[in-house]
């Protein structure tokens, strides 16, 4: 049992390690359609890291929303401006340095703040399995359900329409 336990640790921190590096591609690479697929391998690298905890209802709900439905999204809006042709558009941004610096700075904020914080050790129940989360979201939370759906919808047909509002034999702006 002990070199199973040590192959699930392994591919864990296996699929850590590409989503960590997914995640800086998706910032630093100078294609933004190239940065939006290194992102999408890094939510499914989340996704990996979620089946790993064993937490399997939160693996598929990150890979259908953030990965086939935000990710998609991504992807068309991308692929619907004119600018991702455009040479005139710098590809590079003249502020890594700053932005590295304050992304350094919050971590060490937040690294201070996770090991001062007294973490409560509980032996509560387990967490609510994939039915007992359906049924909540068909019960007591279905109105919040049903708005976040109108909402999405109605976001979906707003970018279809502003992407529609550009005559093709025009240069945008």
């Amino acid at each position: 049992m002990l070199p199973l336990t040590l192959l699930v640790k392994a591919g864990l921190y296996l699929i850590m390690a590409i989503s960590l590096l997914a995640a800086v591609a998706s910032v630093s690479l100078p294609n933004i359609f190239h940065a939006a697929l290194a992102l999408a391998l890094a939510l499914l690298g989340i996704a990996g890291i979620y089946l790993g905890l064993q937490a399997e209802f939160v693996a598929v709900v990150q890979v259908l929303i953030y990965v086939g439905a935000v990710i998609t999204l991504v992807i068309f809006a991308i692929m619907l401006t004119n600018r991702m042709a455009d040479r005139s558009t710098p590809a590079k941004n003249s502020l890594g340095a700053a932005c590295l610096a304050v992304a350094a700075g919050l971590f060490s904020i937040l690294v201070r703040f996770i090991r001062s914080t007294p973490w409560p050790e509980t032996t509560s129940a387990p967490a609510p399995g994939t039915s007992e989360i359906g049924q909540a979201l068909m019960g007591p939370y279905v109105f919040a359900f049903e708005v976040i759906s109108v909402i999405l919808i109605a976001v979906l047909i707003g970018a279809m329409v502003i992407a529609k509002k550009d005559n093709p034999g025009e240069d945008a702006p």
